[in-house]
């Protein structure tokens, strides 16, 4: 099981660096430019402050997984408890949102937001799985 959740782990790795490469896209990807250029100055630079960093933490997530998978699903350390932990949470409040927050009306009825409304779902529900098991079985 433990050979499972390491393998697991670096898959999560792998796909955060991806979404957080992909984060630096989406304004263009999903044609922001107008709405964001309407938002005054302040508003507009917030935006792009959080989107920057909530990519660089997802990316240093992808990072340390990467690196660190086996001590991290061993969890022979409290560091790597709190850590997994921490991101387990972190992903579970992203599912949440993912349903709660967002209004279905920029998904349902339109097959492509909402195959990528279903994808996210699932990715966020394995990743906060994962990382909330990690260092619990080893």
């Amino acid at each position: 099981m433990t050979e499972f959740l390491i393998h697991g782990l670096q898959a999560a790795a792998v796909g955060q660096i991806a979404l957080a490469v992909l984060n630096f896209f989406l304004p263009t990807m999903l044609d922001w430019q107008n709405d964001l250029q309407r938002l005054s100055k302040l508003p507009r630079e917030v935006f792009h402050v959080h989107a920057w960093f909530i990519s660089i933490t997802v990316g240093l997530f992808g990072i340390l997984t990467w690196r660190f998978a086996e001590e991290l699903a061993l969890g022979r350390h409290a560091l790597s408890i709190w850590l997994t932990t921490g991101i387990g949470i972190f992903w579970g409040i992203r599912l949440v949102i993912q349903w709660t927050y967002y209004s279905r009306s920029h998904w349902r009825g339109k097959l492509p937001r909402t195959a990528a409304h279903l994808f996210f779902t699932f990715i966020y529900a394995c990743w906060t799985i994962g990382y909330l098991l990690g260092g619990r079985l080893g």
